[in-house]
């Protein structure tokens, strides 16, 4: 098959989470994992590994310690979810997203497994869509690049989809785990209460493993500890061993320089952290904390690697910045906790700007608390919904919500809202269009075409001040 034939079929097996009924039966099941990876000889065990399961954080703190194995000299893998753009995003080694030819590759090699498996009646039904790109990206992280065996992945870092115990990444057995922030999400496939999130998350605690949990909620802290205790893991709580220290705010892209000091050792290191938003210090320190674990494994991750591989990080679509006057921000928020952080983020730093927001989202979120904490806040709110079959439609958020907002406008096509908010903005404002990570790759084609004509629109095209909403 060709690349974009593999990832139709793909695509058409991504239907799984369209019913929550369907989904804990199709999803939530080791097996058909376990079958696969076995009939392709266990790929995922030929290179050492990392997993990583939490509610927020997970896929910026795997990228952390991705981005520090490799500044440690180790060809890192790194696999991740959900994308933003190509599917290709989440399989990359080395830092370089696996190439259409070598996906196209690895979905034929798991395809004909997969047919083998299903003529043979070992399979009772085909792989969903993640079970699918997770033994993609096992196969291709073992297979040599050419014929130089030295161009498989010397370590790995696999970021859960959803969840963990279940989750088809968990058939790894990891030099470390990390749990991040346990917050409410995915309620209809992992549980009603933060304890029931939290046993889901802390299934990726094997026999005998070490862990770094940088849960912060009471609640999901005893779970973990208790899910550690029962399997003799060693455990690395980052609020009991990390101290912050003089942490200062980078104006130009809203990352953070702090000191983390260890309270065991009295070790400190100094660490410049280029995403956004204070909340990412917590995942930082969490990459600290297993890139360390993994230095008394015998890896290279010394303090060296920790600082510049966090300081080289890249993680798009997590409060990216991506214009001035108005500034303009990119991001994924989905879930309460997000938004709150979202929040905070905006009293720290644009206290008494006018702030215009973008925002979609999908029907099973909680639209109440996450629109109840931002709307109020907005001069502006455009409505808009991905192009997606689990769709909040726009009109429907603005018949629940618009009363929460100053002023409100419905704009369907989410590339077309970020252009209205942009030109409801005045130079001194800030936009910020969030929502889903579904809606990432349409903002940023938004932002393509305003940053295109933004001679033009500035001349001849400004909105009058009597057309902006009154703050």
């Amino acid at each position: 098959m060709t690349c974009d034939e593999a990832v139709r079929y793909l695509l058409a097996l991504g239907r799984e989470l369209a019913s929550p009924q369907q989904a804990r039966v199709a999803k939530f099941d080791l097996a058909n994992t376990g079958i696969l990876t076995d009939r392709l000889g266990h790929p995922e065990r030929t290179y050492p590994t990392a997993h990583i399961a939490g509610t927020n954080g997970k896929g910026s703190t795997a990228a952390m310690l991705a981005s520090i194995l490799g500044a440690a000299g180790l060809r890192a893998g790194l696999y991740t979810s959900p994308h933003l753009e190509r599917i290709q995003e989440r399989i990359r080694l080395d830092g370089r997203e696996i190439s259409d030819q070598e996906f196209a590759a690895a979905f034929d090699r798991i395809r004909a497994a997969i047919e083998d498996l299903l003529a043979k009646g070992r399979l009772a039904a085909h792989p969903t869509f993640f079970e699918c790109l997770t033994a993609m990206a096992f196969d291709y992280f073992a297979r040599p690049g050419g014929n130089a065996a030295s161009e498989r992945a010397e370590f790995a870092v696999f970021e859960t989809g959803m969840g963990g115990r279940l989750d088809a990444t968990n058939v790894i057995s990891p030099e470390v785990a990390v749990i991040t922030q346990i917050a409410f999400d995915h309620e209809n496939y992992l549980g009603h209460s933060i304890e029931e999130i939290a046993g889901e998350k802390a299934g990726i605690i094997k026999h005998g493993a070490w862990v770094v949990s940088a849960a912060e909620h009471p609640a999901a802290r005893d779970v973990i500890r208790r899910r550690a205790k029962e399997q003799k893991a060693r455990l690395v709580e980052i609020e009991e061993r990390f101290e912050v220290k003089n942490p200062r705010t980078e104006r130009n892209h809203g990352g953070t320089r702090f000191e983390a000091r260890d309270k065991e050792s009295g070790r400190t290191i100094e660490l410049t952290l280029p995403l956004a938003g204070r909340f990412q210090v917590r995942n930082a320190l969490a990459a600290l904390a297993a890139a360390r674990l993994l230095g008394e494994r015998g890896f290279p991750t010394d303090d060296a690697a920790i600082a510049r591989g966090i300081a080289e990080v890249r993680w798009p679509g997590r409060l990216e910045r991506v214009g001035e006057r108005p500034t303009v921000y990119v991001d994924g928020t989905h879930n309460p906790a997000g938004a709150r952080e979202l929040a905070a983020f905006w009293d720290e730093q644009f206290p008494g700007v006018a702030i215009h927001l973008v925002y979609g989202t999908l029907r099973d979120k909680a639209v109440d608390e996450i629109c109840g904490l931002l709307f109020p806040r907005a001069a502006s709110v455009i409505l808009t919904e991905p192009h997606q079959s689990r769709a909040l439609k726009a009109e429907t958020l603005a018949d629940m919500m618009r009363h929460l907002a100053p002023y409100c406008e419905i704009v369907r096509d989410p590339a077309a809202a970020l252009e209205r908010a942009v030109q409801l903005a005045a130079p001194e404002d800030a936009v910020f269009a969030t929502g889903s990570l579904y809606l990432v790759a349409d903002y940023r084609r938004g932002w393509e075409r305003i940053s295109q004509q933004r001679g033009l629109r500035a001349a001849t095209q400004q909105t009058p001040a009597d057309a902006r909403p009154r703050i």
